[in-house]
């Protein structure tokens, strides 16, 4: 390919600030490397942050000049900057990433949604487009698929903290269509209802999806993402509280992405299943995106089978964050706490598969002590207590 003069001085141009940058340290402060470092005590000095951040930001105004025909095939970094939930003045100055999640002991859904929302203290959907991504792998009961109640109040939640319009996008299978589900569970009539739009991922044509390959992926050659979630203002998840009998031994936030992944017309659910990296490329998948609040609705849960059905039990939480290896962690402790399934209840819960990659990623926290849990009642506390000390066990 022939590049053009203009083109080549802005290649040569980015290659002097990465020369810079490296000088700098600033790639300490992106990368896996200042994470470890940052736990073991190594300060990042405000300065140098700020330095930093502004001289990746003459980067990215320069990667946008690059014409869209070179960038056809995203490749996703192996990591990513994860959400430091907490913002105190002292861990911003120490580098250390904590992550907040909201626990809500309460059989009631509604309540549930906006109580573990509200603890997390903070409205990344304000004046933002919101691209919501729910469980609707099929039309079975809760924890089958995203419970009515959840969704009605998250959505209703949304609106309320300012999002200026609510789109839902969903792939639904194996089994019915993606349509057949939302008719089944009677979302179409409540997008009518309150106010929000549906987009079914199973019938977008070509130009609906891009082509990501992340690094050092097991993917054998990436995998295809919808544009729809690609290019949103906001993220907001919605996931449940079960295990996984084909595989993917737990299915909560990471699992949940899967249903990004096109079925129809594409070999990757065959690739996933029959892979003996099947969790790893699970986390995989989450490179492509990052959600600005995940909920978790553990009010139901199913401690084997699944993910359609299973041993339904009752638990009664709900949990909210940003980073869904902290949420996955603390609902892999929930799913022990009840006794489950010998696969989720095997070693250190930062060794599963799906949340070491997750963390190995960059995509959220990389032990339990880095995992904050808010409550906003004595009940909820209590229950609290008991979760920590089975993420802590070794």
């Amino acid at each position: 390919m022939r590049w053009s003069a203009n083109l080549a001085g802005t290649v040569f141009f980015i290659s002097v600030i990465i020369v810079g940058l490296s000088g700098c340290g600033v790639s300490t402060v992106f990368g896996k490397g200042e994470r470890r470092d940052s736990q073991q005590g190594t300060p990042l000095a405000r300065r140098e942050f700020l330095k930093g951040i502004t001289l990746l930001g003459g980067l990215a105004v320069l990667a946008s000049l690059v014409p869209a025909c070179l960038r056809k095939d995203e490749a996703v970094p192996e990591t990513a900057l994860p959400t430091i939930t907490d913002n105190s003045p002292e861990a911003a100055e120490e580098g250390i990433m904590v992550s907040k999640i909201g626990l809500v002991c309460t059989g009631n859904r509604a309540e549930g949604v906006v109580r573990a929302i509200d603890l997390l203290q903070s409205n990344p959907v304000q004046g933002k487009a919101v691209v919501l991504k729910p469980n609707f792998n099929s039309a079975d009961a809760a924890p089958g698929s995203t419970h009515n109640d959840t969704l009605r109040a998250l959505i209703i939640k949304l609106k309320e903290m300012g999002a200026t319009r609510i789109t839902l996008a969903e792939r639904s299978g194996p089994g019915d269509s993606t349509r057949q589900v939302m008719e089944k569970k009677g979302v179409l009539d409540m997008a009518g209802e309150l106010g929000f739009d549906i987009v079914n991922l199973e019938e977008l044509g070509a130009e609906g999806w891009v082509h990501l390959k992340p690094e050092n992926s097991h993917w054998r050659d990436g995998f295809h993402f919808p544009r729809v979630y690609r290019e949103a203002e906001c993220i907001v998840q919605t996931c449940c509280l079960k295990t996984h009998a084909f595989g993917g031994h737990f299915t909560l936030s990471l699992k949940n992405s899967v249903g990004t992944v096109p079925r129809a017309g594409y070999p990757y659910m065959q690739e996933l299943h029959s892979s003996p990296y099947q969790r790893q490329m699970i986390a995989e998948i989450n490179t492509a995106y990052s959600p600005d609040i995940v909920l978790l609705d553990g009010v139901e849960a199913f401690v084997d089978g699944g993910p359609a059905r299973g041993t339904r039990v009752d638990v009664g939480v709900m949990l909210a964050g940003s980073d869904r290896v902290a949420i996955d962690a603390v609902g892999v402790a929930l799913l022990r706490l009840l006794g489950t399934t010998p696969e989720v209840s095997r070693g250190p819960i930062f060794k599963q598969e799906q949340i070491a990659r997750a963390s190995e990623l960059g995509l959220g926290v990389n032990s339990p002590d880095q995992i904050e849990i808010v409550t906003g009642d004595p009940e909820s506390e209590a229950f609290t207590g008991k979760i920590r000390e089975i993420l802590l066990k070794e």
